[in-house]
């Protein structure tokens, strides 16, 4: 060995206790803590009436009066529109014709079985007096009372069906009075007076809506459709009224998943006395998102990235243990994280890659 090479390793030799005699560089820990996840996420939403029909015609007919247009106020029963059909009232007249018809044959029947049971009743009381009449004659008049009675009952039954085919005309004539099915308000008006409306000519007389009372549909991402409970007070805002905040409650929840979207759609009943609100409206939802359990929460300092994991440094004995996380919400300088952590663990605070899985702590 040369002097030069000598020299070297008795350098290195020095160097390497002189390391080994440095104090280890002092590591701050930080405690897991559990605490709830509450936080309010930004959901669009859209504003629908709570009732809406589109009224049509029942029967061909044509319009006679529209009493109402676009923006009326209605009340429920309130009469909308008048329809004419000419040709009911004929129907209507020659049906009553028939009914005419049908009591006076019925009346007919029921004379022809007075006068059959009157002959009976007569042979009858011959026919004590012994050979006063022949006994056949008696037979013969009794099954004449018994076809007058069957010929009563058809009569009888002709009547009743013409009386309620009558009644049947009658009942679809109403349908010429077109009525509003609840209290709201005209948002469409489609005809005009002289239009043909009915089967086949499908024309929407008017649309009625209820938007005294309205539903918010809001679409709730599957990771936070968890915690929805019904009668859960939800605030939110309209560009109409970008300085107003309206509120609704969680009344209907559909419970499937949207296969699309991935999300599930979540109904709000919002009040509207003032009528500011209007179907249509796509809202800004503030959703609020509370976990069941609660969140492990570290500093952010504390959570490593690399291109291969996620983790922090836990404290094992004094050791240095690398535990990989999955990183959540964040709050503050706090991030939630999900892994094999207890609330308590002491952890590093400022954590690096280069503290090495087993390094010793101080």
């Amino acid at each position: 060995m040369n002097p030069h090479q000598s020299r070297d390793r008795k350098g290195a030799v020095l160097l390497f206790f002189a390391l080994a005699a440095l104090p280890l560089r002092s590591q701050e820990l930080a405690t897991v803590t559990a605490r709830p996840v509450s936080r309010v996420i930004e959901l669009p939403g859209e504003i629908q009436p709570f009732l809406s029909v589109a009224l049509h015609a029942k029967i061909p007919s044509y319009v006679e009066r529209m009493l109402v247009d676009r923006g009326s106020l209605v009340r429920r029963g309130e009469l909308l529109a008048e329809l004419s059909a000419p040709e009911m009232a004929a129907r209507i007249a020659e049906l009553e014709s028939r009914v005419q018809g049908a009591e006076s044959e019925r009346a007919q029947a029921e004379a022809q079985l007075a006068a059959s049971q009157a002959t009976y009743e007569s042979l009858r009381k011959a026919s004590q007096t012994e050979g006063a009449i022949a006994g056949n004659e008696l037979v013969q008049a009794q099954k004449q009372v018994e076809a007058a009675q069957a010929l009563v009952r058809s009569r009888q039954q002709a009547a009743q069906a013409a009386q309620a085919a009558v009644k049947a005309e009658a009942d679809l004539q109403q349908y010429l009075k077109i009525t509003a099915p609840f209290d709201g308000i005209v948002t469409e008006r489609d005809v005009h007076p002289g239009a043909l409306v009915g089967p086949g000519a499908d024309a929407v007389l008017v649309v009625v809506q209820q938007i005294s009372r309205l539903r918010l549909v809001v679409p709730v991402p599957e990771e936070d459709v968890g915690e929805m409970a019904h009668g859960a007070g939800v605030a939110f805002r309209v560009p109409a009224y970008p300085e107003r905040k309206f509120s609704g409650t969680v009344a209907r929840i559909a419970h499937a998943l949207d296969t699309k979207t991935r999300t599930m759609a979540v109904e709000l009943d919002v009040a509207n006395r003032d009528g500011a609100l209007s179907p249509g409206m796509y809202p800004a939802v503030e959703w609020p998102v509370r976990r069941p359990k609660p969140g492990l929460f570290v500093p952010k300092t504390a959570v490593v990235t690399t291109t291969e994991r996620t983790f922090v440094i836990r404290d094992r004995a004094g050791k240095a243990e690398w535990v990989d996380v999955k990183k959540g919400v964040a709050e503050a300088d706090l991030v939630e994280v999900t892994g094999a952590l207890e609330p308590g663990d002491k952890i590093v605070k400022r954590a690096t890659d280069e503290l090495h899985d087993g390094a010793a702590l101080k």
